[in-house]
């Protein structure tokens, strides 16, 4: 948690200097999300769902310009990311093997972990930043809280939260590159290179027993389609504006 607040320190401390320079400034925006999972359990591949989320995503930066065509940027930003397995029961029962004897062993079953996280990105961009349009690549550290699971047979839905739970991995890094295009649209891919499940983990889930040993991998990639402003589009955008509502007086 010293690590969360000294961050969030630093990162509101940078937004406080975007007003002292033309190549320091701050853009933000939101998140659409497109995710998978690489998943693994006890050697066999498991059947995993696209995730598709849009609540609640934020991203905020401070921007590092050299010049107009080189720069870096960091901040803040706050995502809803997670994976979905399907025929649970054909994979995971109390122990390592498939119990064809479980109730719900023949039924639609579909498992979903998810959490938000707290990110801290640093990146490298290059382009025309006076047109917006560049390219740029770094890597994230992410703070998972806010879990929550939730359990689908046959359409009946069970689920549970569990603040920092013990069932996924507290930090995780992951490495991402996009394009940011003139009029605020952003297209980024990201792969996290740590699992999201916490092999660790032994407990119950809905009342049974689990072991997330099985899990040999669960690492979470996603596409997202973002729409970010900076100071300057802001700006433009509310003399455009303005000018619109003195032509209509």
């Amino acid at each position: 948690m010293k690590k969360v607040l000294l961050a969030m320190v630093l990162s509101l401390a940078l937004v406080s200097l975007e007003a002292q320079s033309d190549k320091i400034y701050h853009s933000w925006g939101m998140e659409f999300i497109l995710s998978g999972a690489d998943m693994n359990n006890s050697g066999t591949d498991v059947n995993t769902n696209m995730r598709f989320t849009l609540f609640f995503h934020t991203q905020q930066f401070i921007n590092f310009d050299l010049n107009d065509n080189v720069g870096l940027f960091t901040g803040f930003a706050i995502r809803n990311v997670g994976l979905i397995m399907e025929d649970y029961y054909q994979l995971v029962t109390a122990g390592t093997d498939v119990d064809q004897g479980h109730p719900d062993y023949n039924k639609n079953t579909k498992i979903k972990h998810r959490s938000y996280t707290l990110g801290f990105p640093l990146a490298f961009k290059i382009g025309s930043f006076d047109n917006n349009y560049f390219f740029y690549a770094g890597g994230e550290y992410e703070w998972n809280f806010a879990y929550k699971q939730k359990k689908f047979i046959d359409g009946e839905k069970y689920k549970f939260t569990d603040g920092t739970s013990d069932r996924m991995n507290p930090w995780i890094p992951s490495l991402f590159a996009g394009v940011q295009l003139p009029g605020g649209v952003n297209l980024k891919f990201k792969y996290y290179l740590k699992d999201f499940l916490n092999h660790d983990f032994t407990g119950t889930d809905f009342g049974e027993p689990v072991d997330y040993s099985q899990f040999e991998s669960s690492n979470i990639w996603y596409i997202s389609l973002a729409f970010i402003l900076n100071r300057k589009q802001f700006n433009k955008i509310m003399k455009e504006a303005e000018e619109f509502r003195s032509a209509s007086r």
